[in-house]
């Protein structure tokens, strides 16, 4: 309980300082620092992380239960679109549609699972955090969740431009040369203002966050995304928990993986909405609603697990 409201003090906090100060700040701030934590900051923290985190032999199950948290998040959405339209009669336009589903598939399993993982859990196991997000979250997004945009949505896009975002990404990159670098001897000064920056980065990940959260401004499609969030925050993490032991996975590794399946949408999603012409508000409102959301499910899954 302790360890859970020194977390609240800390990411509420944190959260709460970006989100005053984007109020007042230009909107080019918030940008140029996602910018500084994708290029340079998120990549030199992973290869800091790495260094001080075990690597288990069952690890790379970490990356395929991401898939499958992915996977069941957009039946289940489906589930309960096809449902909607059977007993209300309505069925939603197709942009909608497809901002209902990326929501219940794709979790904020970087900027926001990273920090509570480490707080929670741990550096010993952050590494399967580290494989859920890179190697799971990140292709699932820019993969099947823009397979899906173009499916639905009528923005003009380029498919090479999404291949190359991919490849070039940093914080890949940075995954890579970590584990290459996990066990190179370095000075200890060194070793200790990596490890600083590497915290440094953390902090300034929530307090973007918060910059962001400032940003937007519609919670008009509250009611739709809210079956978003009960598959993407509730139903998800429970089936898929549940059945971790049956793949050995117990503890604190079990742990790992359900906060990162119970993260709440994904910035992305937002992204993905604006560049493929889906409901944007839709978007807008699960992003907000999942982070309050998450102050009263993280105590769950903490008890359950």
């Amino acid at each position: 309980m302790i360890n859970l409201l020194e977390l609240y003090v800390k990411l509420g906090g944190l959260v709460l300082v970006g989100f005053i100060v984007g109020r007042k700040l230009p909107v080019t701030i918030p940008t140029h620092l996602g910018q500084f934590l994708f290029w340079v900051g998120v990549p030199i923290s992973i290869v800091s992380f790495l260094r001080q985190s075990s690597l288990s032999g069952q690890i790379w199950i970490a990356p395929a239960i991401a898939y499958l948290a992915i996977l069941l998040g957009g039946f289940l959405a489906w589930l309960g679109i096809k449902a909607q339209a059977y007993f209300k009669n309505t069925v939603p336009q197709q942009s909608t549609q497809a901002s209902l589903i990326l929501a219940a598939m794709l979790g904020n399993t970087g900027y926001l699972g990273f920090p509570i993982t480490l707080a929670m859990v741990g550096k010993e196991y952050f590494a399967w955090a580290l494989f859920y997000d890179l190697l799971g979250s990140f292709p699932g997004t820019y993969g099947l969740g823009v397979l899906l945009a173009a499916r639905f949505g009528g923005g003009v896009h380029n498919h090479w431009q999404i291949a190359k975002s991919i490849l070039i990404n940093p914080a890949l990159w940075g995954f890579g040369f970590g584990l290459l670098f996990r066990q190179a001897t370095i000075p200890t000064v060194a070793e200790f203002w990596l490890e600083k920056f590497a915290w440094s980065v953390v902090t300034l990940s929530l307090m973007l966050i918060g910059m962001r959260l400032a940003l937007l401004k519609s919670w008009g499609s509250l009611p739709q995304a809210g079956m978003s969030l009960g598959i993407k925050m509730l139903l998800v993490p429970l089936i898929l928990g549940s059945m971790l032991p049956l793949f050995g996975l117990t503890g604190a590794i079990a742990k790992v993986i359900v906060l990162q399946m119970a993260m709440p949408p994904a910035f992305a999603t937002l992204v993905i909405a604006e560049t493929f012409n889906l409901d944007r508000d839709l978007a807008v409102s699960a992003l907000a609603a999942g982070a309050i959301v998450l102050l009263v499910t993280l105590p769950l899954w903490l008890w359950l697990f």
